[in-house]
C-alpha cells in the first residue's frame, strides 16, 4: 500500500482555495475512484492521467486507487487538477518520492501523450498559494510568465509530465522539442476561449489607438471627458445621431493613466480566468474596455453561467471603461443591475451552486438618442415621435442609475466649420492624458493616507467635513436641493466632480466656478461658467 499527497488550487470566481489531493494504493480489484465533488470534466480527468503516466513511460499501479481533494464541500471543476492527481498517483506508487511533492502546487492540464497543457486562471490560483504559505509552484511552460509575476514564489514551468518526473527524481531532464517556427501551437486553445470576453478587448497603447484630435468640435464633451478620466466618474452622453458620441466614449481608454502594479494585478487574475489574457502578455497594463451589444442579458454584464458564476462585463472592465452604446437599448432589468456595483465597486453573484465576490470598479459611459428616431433635439428636423413615446424612451434609464452618473453631456450636432476643420485641429489624447495623470497624482497626494486613490472613491461625509471647498462656494448647489434638482447623492457627486475640476486648474480646493461647472455637467441646467473655466490660471 502507498500513499501521498500534494496540492492544487480550486478557483471559485477570481479567488482561489487551496486544494489537498490525496492518493491511496491499496490491494484489491484495480479501479481509478475519484472523490471531493468533481465537477464533469474534473471526473473525465481520470482517463487523462492514466493514459498521460503511461505515455510517459511510466507504470500505471494495478490497484484499487483512491483520489481525495479536500475539502471535500468545496466544489471543484475544471481540467486544472490534472497535474496534481498524475504526481500524487506516482508518489503513492513510488515513481517520484511523495516528499518532494508534499509542499507543491501544481496546476495544469495533461494531454494523453503526457503533454502539460495551459489552463485559465493561473494568476489568482498562485496568489491563493502564495496567500496560503506555499512557496513553490509548477505550472505549464505557457504560463510561466503569468504565476512568475506573484512576488516570493519560485515558479516551474513543464511542457510534459516526463520533465516533471525527471525533476522531482533528479533525473536527466528530457528535452521536449517546441513547435516548429510558424506552425500553430494547439497549446494555446486552453487560454484563449472564443465567446468569454463580453465585447472585452485591452485597450491599446494611446499612439496607436484612436486619438481625441479625430474628434470635430464638442468642446463640451471633450471637457467632460477629460473630468471623466481624471477622477473616475461615470458619463452619460445624449444626441442625435452621428453627433460623435461613440468616437468620444472609444477614446475615453486612450486617456486613462497606466494601471499600477496592485491594479494589473486585478485586471489581470479577472481576465486570465475569463480566458481573454492574450498570450505572451503576462501582465495587462492599460486599462480594459469593455463594449458589449445592447441584446446583453443581465447574467452576461453582472456575471452569472451554469455553476459557479463566471465574471461578467463589469467585472471585464474593472479598473478600466464600460461602454453602453444605444443604452435605453438595453433591458432595464439588465440596467438596473448596475446600480450596486457602481456604489461598492463589487458584485456579489448568489446561485445553487454558490456566492461568487466579482471585482467590479469601473468607469461608465452611456451613450443614448433622445428619442426613438434620434431627431427630438435636432431644429426642424421632423421627430414625429409622440411626447408619451420620448417619456417611455428617456424613463429606460432609471433615475435610481442616472442618479449614480456624475457627469450628463449633450452632444450637439457637429458645425460646419468644426468638421471641414475650419474650427481649429481639436488636442491629441496624448496631452489630455497628461493632464489627466497630473490630476490623479495631485489627488492621491491628497489622499495618500486614506483607502482612497480617485475622487470618484471619496465618501460624502468626508467630501462635507474633512475636504472643504472655498467659503460660499456652496450656494449655488444648496440652491438646487431646495428646489429638488439634486439629491444628497448628487450632491456628494457634484463636489467631487467639483474637486477634480480643481485638480486639473491646480488649485488646492474647489471654488465657486468649479462648483458650478460641476453642477452644470451634473444637471444640464446653464450656470454662465464658460467650457474652460476648469482650465489652469
Amino acid at each position: 500500500m502507498g500513499f501521498a499527497r500534494t496540492c492544487s488550487v480550486a478557483l471559485v470566481g477570481v479567488e482561489g482555495v487551496v486544494v489537498e489531493v490525496q492518493a491511496d494504493l491499496e490491494a484489491g480489484v484495480a479501479a481509478f475512484t475519484l472523490v471531493g465533488l468533481p465537477d464533469k470534466s474534473l471526473t473525465e480527468s481520470r482517463d487523462r492521467v492514466r493514459a498521460a503516466i503511461v505515455n510517459s513511460q511510466a507504470e500505471w499501479p494495478q490497484k484499487k486507487l483512491t483520489v481525495g481533494l479536500s475539502p471535500a464541500s468545496v466544489p471543484k471543476g475544471g481540467s486544472g487538477f490534472d497535474l496534481a492527481v498524475a504526481a500524487a498517483v506516482l508518489g503513492a506508487a513510488e515513481r517520484i518520492d511523495p516528499r518532494s511533492i508534499a509542499d507543491l502546487v501544481l496546476i495544469g492540464e495533461l494531454g494523453l501523450d503526457g503533454r502539460v497543457r495551459p489552463v485559465r486562471g493561473v494568476l489568482p490560483a498562485v496568489l491563493a498559494a502564495a496567500e496560503a504559505g506555499y512557496r513553490q509552484v509548477v505550472v505549464p511552460e505557457r504560463t510561466a510568465g503569468e504565476a512568475a509575476l506573484v512576488p516570493g514564489v519560485s515558479v516551474l514551468g513543464v511542457r510534459s509530465l516526463r520533465q516533471l518526473i525527471a525533476v522531482l527524481s533528479d533525473e536527466p531532464v528530457p528535452d521536449e522539442q517546441p513547435l516548429e517556427e510558424g506552425r500553430p501551437d494547439p497549446m494555446l486553445a486552453g487560454l484563449l476561449v472564443p465567446g468569454a470576453g463580453v465585447g472585452t478587448g485591452l485597450a491599446a497603447d494611446p499612439s496607436d489607438g484612436p486619438d481625441l484630435a479625430d474628434v470635430a468640435g464638442q468642446h463640451t464633451a471633450r471637457r467632460a471627458l477629460e473630468i471623466a478620466a481624471a477622477g473616475a466618474h461615470h458619463l452619460l452622453l445624449t444626441g442625435p445621431p452621428g453627433a460623435g458620441k461613440t468616437m468620444l466614449a472609444e477614446r475615453l481608454p486612450g486617456i486613462l493613466p497606466p494601471l499600477t502594479r496592485q491594479e494589473s494585478l486585478e485586471v489581470t487574475a479577472v481576465h486570465s480566468v475569463a480566458g481573454i489574457l492574450p498570450p505572451g502578455e503576462p501582465l495587462v497594463h492599460r486599462p480594459p474596455y469593455c463594449a458589449p451589444h445592447h441584446s446583453a442579458t443581465m447574467q452576461s454584464l453582472v456575471g452569472g453561467g451554469n455553476g459557479l458564476p463566471r465574471p461578467g462585463a463589469v467585472s471585464l472592465a474593472h479598473r478600466g471603461v464600460l461602454f453602453l452604446d444605444e443604452a435605453p437599448e438595453f433591458s432595464t432589468k439588465s440596467l438596473d443591475a448596475l446600480r450596486q456595483p457602481l456604489e461598492s465597486g463589487h458584485v456579489v453573484v448568489a446561485r445553487a451552486a454558490g456566492v461568487v465576490r466579482l471585482p467590479a470598479r469601473f468607469l461608465l459611459a452611456l451613450a443614448a438618442n433622445p428619442c426613438p428616431c434620434g431627431r427630438h433635439t435636432l431644429h426642424g428636423a421632423g421627430c414625429e415621435c409622440p411626447a408619451s413615446l420620448i417619456r417611455r424612451y428617456q424613463a429606460r434609464l432609471s433615475g435610481p442609475l442616472l442618479d449614480r452618473v456624475d457627469l450628463r453631456v449633450e452632444v450637439e450636432p457637429v458645425t460646419r466649420s468644426d468638421l471641414l476643420g475650419q474650427g481649429g485641429r481639436g488636442e491629441p489624447s496624448g496631452a489630455v492624458a497628461d493632464r489627466v495623470r497630473e490630476a490623479r497624482a495631485r489627488a492621491a497626494a491628497r489622499l495618500a493616507d486614506t483607502p482612497w486613490t480617485v475622487n470618484s472613491e471619496v465618501p460624502g461625509h468626508e467630501l462635507r467635513t474633512r475636504y472643504v471647498t472655498e467659503p460660499g462656494a456652496l450656494a449655488a448647489a444648496e440652491r438646487d436641493i431646495e428646489r429638488g434638482l439634486l439629491t444628497a447623492r448628487g450632491l456628494d457627486r457634484v463636489l467631487r466632480v467639483a474637486w477634480t475640476v480643481a485638480d486639473l486648474a491646480g488649485r488646492d480646493r474647489p471654488g465657486a466656478d468649479d462648483l458650478a461647472l460641476a453642477l452644470e455637467l451634473r444637471t444640464g441646467i446653464a450656470r454662465g461658467v464658460p467650457v474652460g473655466a476648469g482650465d489652469r490660471r
